[in-house]
């Protein structure tokens, strides 16, 4: 039997609304040799490759993030230690200019830093002058999925609701704000709103039997356990979300009224298997996700750092040696919710390969050091497998951001890009 890789099992929640639970990537869904889709779905066509832009706020300690060495042979640093079980996967690149974040007499600013990193325009007082990569993307390979992309967010701190927390613009200071609570996503992702699921006294898969029970017989074996791990992971996020405080995301004004902080490393691990959910079952090829904003202000209680916020770290008496091993500390925290996005998706089987053989990851900040604002030299992770990106390296550069994001938009989706992004000149062959 074949399956549509557009099918969902559905339901009817008590309000009424439709219910939908995307499928995993299903042997059935391809064709014999797992290299394309099966042709019911009005022709074989290739597995669709996903882009995602991934952030946290403030720079680096070059130190402990940049390698020393070149090429594969190349020494994981500290900061980058999460990453040894999917190195294979990952391209760190180093050296890289953000041109447009010293556009408008800003000086590579926090904001400009972040509107420049993300749409190649200056920061003009109120917000981005163009649409972001992630958006200039979406409108191109995005149109035929039911969410053109997702934006998506995690620490709900710095500056309320002004440009620190906006990645994503669909236009003209035409700010996309991210989803920071996972309630929230959860009810996008699956269509279902009433008070037993509100509540949590019900499992979304109540609604789906029917379907499941339709479906289930018709598939192989080994289609059925991956339906079965699929649906469990589903129970599980929704345990996962049942556990935050009740109140968690409400009246949010300032860093110290978040309910507990030690929450984010939850919700981060929550939100990244939300999107997981959204890129295997077929509901987005594009998404941004903010792990921390722009300028950040969390805390760190988790890593043992109650005394300041991440900003304050970058800045006061950001050169001594203890400050900068924090800031070691801090960022490895970052790389490993990194690594483990892509170990999720790695786990995975899509077609012969796996999910993230078929995303193309950029993992971005808007400084290097950030203690002098520092734009040029930028380190960047590229990871996945999509468009037979190289991997598995250390590469210094002297390209902006714009020329990364012309070679994956040319050469990985096959979408040229032209000038849609300001500062793009030349596709770097180091890439693909």
């Amino acid at each position: 039997m074949q399956v549509s890789r557009r099918k969902f099992l559905r339901g009817v929640s008590l309000s009424g609304a439709a219910v939908r639970v995307g499928l995993p990537p299903l042997a059935a869904m391809f064709n014999s040799n797992g290299t394309a889709y099966a042709a019911r779905d009005k022709g074989a066509s290739p597995i669709e490759s996903r882009f995602l832009i991934w952030f946290n706020g403030n720079g680096i300690p070059e130190r402990y993030w940049i390698p020393s060495e070149t090429g594969s042979d190349y020494a994981l640093t500290p900061c980058l230690s999460p990453l040894k079980s999917v190195r294979d996967y990952v391209h760190v690149i180093s050296g890289i200019d953000n041109v447009a974040a010293r556009l408008n007499g800003q000086g590579g600013g926090h904001f400009n830093a972040l509107t420049g990193l993300m749409t190649g325009t200056g920061y003009n007082g109120r917000g981005a002058g163009g649409p972001s990569i992630d958006q200039i993307l979406a409108a191109r390979i995005g149109s035929k999925s039911r969410f053109h992309s997702l934006q998506i967010g995690v620490a709900q701190e710095s500056h309320g609701e002004n440009v620190h927390r906006n990645m994503s613009w669909a236009g003209f200071e035409r700010a996309l704000p991210p989803e920071m609570i996972p309630h929230n996503l959860f009810d996008r992702l699956f269509g279902i709103k009433n008070q037993s699921w509100v509540g949590r006294k019900k499992s979304v898969l109540d609604l789906v039997q029917s379907d499941v029970s339709d479906i289930t017989p018709a598939l192989g074996q080994a289609d059925r356990h991956r339906l079965d791990e699929h649906l469990t992971s589903v129970r599980d996020l929704e345990r996962a979300i049942s556990s935050l405080p009740p109140d968690y995301g409400k009246n949010i004004k300032e860093p110290e009224d978040v309910t507990d902080l030690t929450d984010y490393p939850r919700i981060a691990k929550i939100q990244s298997d939300l999107l997981i959910h959204a890129f295997a079952s077929g509901q987005t090829r594009v998404a941004s996700y903010m792990l921390t904003k722009c300028q950040s202000l969390t805390r760190f209680p988790w890593l043992g750092l109650g005394g300041n916020r991440h900003h304050d770290y970058t800045h006061n008496n950001a050169g001594s040696a203890a400050q900068q091993r924090t800031m070691r500390d801090i960022c490895r925290w970052h790389v490993e919710e990194f690594a483990y996005l892509l170990e999720r998706m790695k786990s995975i089987p899509e077609g012969a390969g796996n999910l993230l053989d078929n995303t193309c990851a950029v993992f971005v900040h808007e400084h290097a050091e950030a203690n002098s604002h520092k734009c040029n030299g930028l380190a960047i992770l590229l990871a996945g497998g999509a468009g037979k990106m190289k991997t598995g390296m250390h590469t210094k550069s002297h390209n902006s951001i714009g020329d990364v994001y012309l070679t994956l938009a040319d050469e990985v989706f096959k979408t040229p890009l032209g000038k849609a992004f300001p500062t793009a000149e030349e596709k770097m062959s180091a890439i693909v």
